[in-house]
């Protein structure tokens, strides 16, 4: 997957506000719905949160991956949001989570969402990535060290 296609500096907020798990997932969702791909924002927030209501996708060390299947999306949409003073996601290994990234896809497809999950968890999968992640100081930064990871 390229990775490049799906994420720009329109998908990235470098100092996310919200001190809360809703209050993350409604701001990242509002980046997502600029974008004029989400049909309907209510639908989509319905569908985060009773994903979120299952299991927190709070995972560990700092990131959390919200997302959620909708036929309020007709693509993968996906965007990255960073908060660093992190915010308690109910992660599992109880860390706040400070890198955030949300995945809307359309109920009728999952190769694309398990794709992108996949490419991004190896982005993640480093403590050093992550705190360069953590610390960019432009969106473009950001994207950039999101995409030129071999994938």
């Amino acid at each position: 997957m390229n990775l490049k296609k799906i994420l720009n500096t329109n998908l990235v907020e470098l100092d996310l506000k919200g001190n809360s798990k809703q209050e993350i997932i409604e701001n990242l969702l509002d980046i997502l719905v600029k974008t004029g791909n989400v049909k309907d924002r209510a639908v989509a927030l319905e569908a985060l949160l009773e994903r979120e209501a299952k299991m927190s996708t709070g995972i560990q060390q700092g990131v959390a991956i919200p997302h959620g299947k909708t036929d309020a999306v007709t693509e993968l949409l996906a965007c990255v949001g960073i908060v660093k003073g992190g915010v308690d996601f109910k992660a599992l290994d109880g860390i706040p989570s400070k890198i955030f990234i949300m995945t809307l896809s359309p109920s009728t497809r999952s190769g694309p969402h398990v794709q992108f999950l996949a490419d991004i968890s190896r982005v993640l999968i480093s403590e050093g990535m992550r705190e360069k992640l953590i610390n960019a100081e432009t969106k473009d930064e950001l994207i950039s060290l999101i995409v030129k990871r071999p994938s």
